[in-house]
């Protein structure tokens, strides 16, 4: 690892505190080295809040010093007024002259601008600096402004012997597969996402609330689809806490309050396309698809998916609704105390 890439590993770093309170905006991390130091740090933290640039200029309180320093930045900086003033001026009303950059932005209002901005003033601009790691980093935002449509993240528990839930269940509570530690995890994926979707089988099988309660942070907007409209205003995801959205045929707008939002699709064209652009309307960067099998099959089938998170457990079910087969290129494997995770990428 080179000089360059040392620092802006810190600022990746840096910018995965971010993950799952920037939205709609980017993680970002800065870094202000002078003389072989760093003196300067920042993330950006919120949207509508300071970016990482300038929480890293104002961490230093010697000044003078910018204009013998670089400043190291994971994405673009930005060259608009939106909440914020542009970066880039910023960047160059302060005095620097050399400014690395991790990978451009391809945010429309941005797109090189912030790069050009900066090299017209002067600026000795580096851009591609461990450009792979910074695209890991914005998967969520890039597909979005890429594709058009959110990050998609498979997810389900399934049993040693291949089902995701028994033939028949007692009552309408969830029958838990992993241990409390996957559970948990399980809980900071959905602080870190914009979304969580599942079909009606499975809100009428579990009851789930869909939201974070074994982590801190954010809930999702929860998505589930509901053809026919045939669930009851019983069920725990209309209670009116996180902002939920039902996707059917023909919506109710009767039923319509605050949190509570229906989205008609046509069910007889590609059922995971017409959810994802319902999801790119409403600015959902990212969802977690949690079920149930139906609902997965039809990501699945349509190649509509990037990640898939799996965990499997030590019990057994003999007989079930079977796990969902796919093809994916496994990424990561680990042992989570009795339980098995692996995350597979869709490329």
């Amino acid at each position: 690892m080179n000089i360059h890439e040392k620092y802006m590993n810190r600022c990746i770093e840096l910018a995965k505190n971010g993950l799952g309170t920037t939205y709609p905006n980017p993680l970002v991390g800065s870094v202000i080295v002078y003389d072989g130091k760093i003196i300067g740090e920042g993330w950006h933290g919120k949207a509508g809040e300071a970016h990482a640039e300038v929480n890293a200029i104002q961490s230093v309180k010697n000044e003078e010093l910018f204009k013998k320093s670089t400043i190291y930045v994971s994405l673009e900086p930005c060259s608009h007024f939106g909440k914020t003033p542009p970066c880039s001026d910023l960047i160059i009303a302060k005095g620097f002259i050399k400014v690395v950059i991790g990978t451009m932005d391809p945010f429309a209002k941005v797109a090189g601008r912030g790069i050009k901005k900066l090299m017209d003033a002067g600026c000795e601009v580096k851009v591609g600096i461990l450009e792979k790691e910074c695209l890991e980093l914005n998967k969520r935002f890039f597909t979005f402004h890429k594709k058009q449509r959110p990050y998609i993240i498979l997810k389900w528990a399934q049993t040693s012997d291949g089902f995701i839930a028994p033939q028949k269940k007692e009552s309408n509570r969830p029958v838990w597969i992993t241990n409390k530690y996957s559970g948990q995890l399980g809980h900071k994926w959905r602080s870190e996402e914009a979304a969580i979707l599942v079909g009606a089988n499975t809100v009428k099988a579990d009851n789930p609330k869909l939201n974070v309660r074994k982590w801190t942070g954010n809930d999702p907007v929860r998505v589930v689809i509901d053809k026919d409209l045939k669930l009851s205003a019983d069920f725990s995801i209309f209670d009116g806490s996180v902002k939920t959205i039902v996707i059917c045929a023909e919506k109710d707008a009767s039923r319509e309050k605050e949190n509570l939002l229906f989205e008609e699709i046509n069910f007889s064209e590609n059922i995971a396309d017409e959810i994802c652009r319902i999801l790119y309307e409403h600015d959902l960067q990212s969802v977690i698809i949690e079920g149930g099998s139906q609902t997965l099959k039809q990501f699945i089938n349509s190649g509509l998916w990037d990640e898939a998170r799996i965990f499997t457990g030590r019990n057994q079910f003999k007989t079930g609704i079977k796990a969902p087969e796919f093809s994916g290129n496994l990424q990561q494997e680990k042992t989570i105390e009795t339980d098995n995770l692996k995350i597979y990428r869709n490329d």
